[in-house]
């Protein structure tokens, strides 16, 4: 095994928190998968919790909802789209907006859903409980530093260029 690949360089962050989402939602698929929802998606679980708080939603809504960009929404909601799981129809009250909406195929798989989501807060909870701090508020603290200071700025004002020469 290539042990790189199962430890990442602690200094390359990016690498360590893309490795540790891809640890935590490739395990959540896993469970999908088992279920007999291998065509759903972690990533899916944000869509279908606003939509069934909110009913229909535009893609700017549904993105709004999420916490997402609305390129993400959308690449999102066509996925769930081409598996099935919702459909975008015409806004009653303006048609040039399309609402996406769940599908009666996601409704009837709700049950299987709604029971992994409660799985996952117990799981999370459980490595919460072995971490110094539990990750969502790491997590949250790191948004609220670089809404901050974005890491651009921080980035820029550490940065010293080869040979010691004037900063860009």
């Amino acid at each position: 095994m290539n042990s790189a690949r199962n430890h990442p360089d602690p200094v390359a962050v990016g690498t360590l928190l893309r490795h540790v989402l891809e640890l935590l939602d490739g395990d959540v698929a896993k469970v999908y998968e088992e279920q007999g929802l291998a065509e759903y998606r972690p990533r899916f679980s944000p869509v279908v919790r606003a939509l069934l708080a909110e009913g229909p939603l535009s893609v700017r809504g549904l993105a709004a909802a999420v916490g997402v960009t609305h390129s993400a929404a959308s690449q999102t909601a066509a996925q769930m789209a081409r598996a099935g799981l919702v459909t975008h129809s015409p806004d009653p009250l303006d048609a040039r907006r399309r609402l996406v909406g769940l599908t009666p195929k996601a409704r009837a798989r709700l049950p299987q859903i709604e029971a992994e989501w409660e799985a996952t807060v117990v799981a999370m909870a459980e490595l919460d409980a072995e971490l110094s701090m539990p990750l969502g508020e790491l997590l949250r603290e790191v948004a609220e530093a670089v809404g901050r200071r974005p890491f651009r700025e921080r980035i820029a004002a550490a940065y010293r260029p080869p040979g010691g020469g004037p900063k860009p």
